[in-house]
Parts: structure tokens; sequence; C-alpha cells
């Protein structure tokens, strides 16, 4: 989605993979974008607010063919 439609959202400031609202993998970049590594957390507070940040997200997502360039 274009960032202006995502303003609104809270999003985390780190990416992460979300496995079935029950384990969380957060990655930790480097500012030149290299990994630095990750860790896993199944904290039910942390889960709900990356659940909370993908559906908000995936609500407003476009296709790609919809995007502006």
């Amino acid at each position: 989605m274009p960032r202006r439609l995502a303003s609104d959202l809270m999003l985390p400031c780190n990416d992460f993979w979300l496995f079935d609202d029950q384990l969380a993998r957060i990655h930790h970049f480097a500012g030149d974008g290299s990994l630095m590594g990750d860790e896993f957390s199944s904290e039910p507070d942390i889960l709900k607010l990356f659940a909370a940040a993908f559906e908000g997200a995936w609500e407003r997502a476009i296709s790609h063919e919809e995007f502006p360039v």
C-alpha cells in the first residue's frame, strides 16, 4: 500500500512473521539492510499487537496492478 494510506496504522518498527497467532519471528536489520539477527516471541501482548497491525494493513492492501508508480 502507499505509505500515505498507513499513516494512522500502528505498525511495528521491525519486520516480523506471525505464525497462526501463536509465534512471532522478529527480524532485526542494520542500517544498510543486512540482517543482524532475529528472535522468537510467544508473548500474548506482542502477538496481539502484531496480529492487529497485520489485519489493519491487509484491509487496506491493493493489488500490484493498482499500485501507483
